[in-house]
């Protein structure tokens, strides 16, 4: 089943006293966007949660939240940065004897101070939060998958209604276009026969030409590779996996078809079945963007 790129997949899984929430929001995009925000402490996470989604997804901007909680203290590490510590402590003693006042920032003081006090997971601990990163994400994104499979579920049988819609205009057009050839053929010997009337001229070869001519303003090709490619269209729609690009290279074809055949038709009637073909191309053009 086709899918749509617009979704949403959360979990929350728990785990010795370790727990990851993932939250999982996506939307069209040519490519496969990620985009993480996670706690500093889970960054080394990064390209875990990359290539855990990388297999499951093919297209679409996906922003990932993450949220962490431990209750196991022997598993996290404080570590203070000493040179940034020393360095705030002597610009304020340098400030306060510029200044004639009181040096009164403490150490606590200090410490609360941006980028002074990091806790982060004890390298040790590391595997198992990479494990229960992959469970978490594994869910959220069976979750997403899910809803895109439904989203894509009704965009299909949309598509689906308007390539009946292009498949009717096509046949109407197909109706029409012998008509058309035989009206221009005739028209054309009328002409030549009312110039030449009164000059001797080759029949056969003038036969020829015409034939030549109505050939020219045939539109049996146009329609013949305007029915394949509703054909693949339909065929896409069956398809499991990513078929957005496919799909919107097709639409780009049957649009292609039409703009040909109204510019050799030369018909009122198909040139008005040629807008509305078009007007619905656009419809499905928009459409196509949805999918994966």
């Amino acid at each position: 089943m086709a899918r749509s790129m617009t979704g949403f997949g959360h979990a929350v899984v728990s785990k010795d006293g370790r727990e990851l929430s993932i939250e999982l929001k996506s939307v069209n995009h040519r490519f496969l966007d990620l985009a993480l925000r996670m706690p500093r402490s889970l960054a080394f996470l990064e390209d875990t949660a990359r290539n855990t989604l990388g297999t499951m997804l093919a297209r679409g901007h996906v922003d990932i939240f993450a949220n962490y909680r431990n209750t196991r203290n022997d598993s996290k590490k404080v570590e203070i940065n000493m040179p940034m510590l020393s360095a705030y402590m002597t610009a304020a003693r340098q400030a306060a004897e510029e200044l004639g006042i009181e040096n009164d920032l403490t150490l606590s003081r200090a410490l609360r101070l941006t980028d002074i006090v990091s806790v982060t997971e004890a390298d040790d601990d590391r595997p198992a939060l990479a494990e229960l990163m992959k469970d978490a994400l594994t869910r959220a994104a069976n979750e997403l998958i899910a809803m895109r499979m439904r989203e894509g579920e009704r965009l299909s049988s949309d598509m689906k209604t308007r390539l009946g819609v292009i498949a009717d205009i096509r046949e109407k057009i197909s109706e029409r276009a012998p008509l058309v050839v035989e009206e221009q053929r005739k028209k054309l010997n009328e002409r030549i026969e009312s110039l030449l009337s009164e000059t001797e001229i080759d029949r056969a070869r003038l036969a020829t030409e015409i034939a030549l001519f109505a050939d020219k303003v045939s539109i049996d090709e146009e329609l013949v590779r305007l029915s394949s490619h509703i054909a693949a269209a339909g065929e896409l729609l069956e398809n499991n996996g990513s078929i957005g690009r496919k799909l919107d290279f097709i639409v780009q074809e049957m649009n292609r078809e039409f703009n040909t055949i109204g510019s050799k038709a030369n018909d009122k009637t198909i040139a008005s079945l040629v807008i509305d073909g078009k007007a619905e191309l656009e419809k499905m053009r928009e459409q196509v963007q949805n999918f994966e």
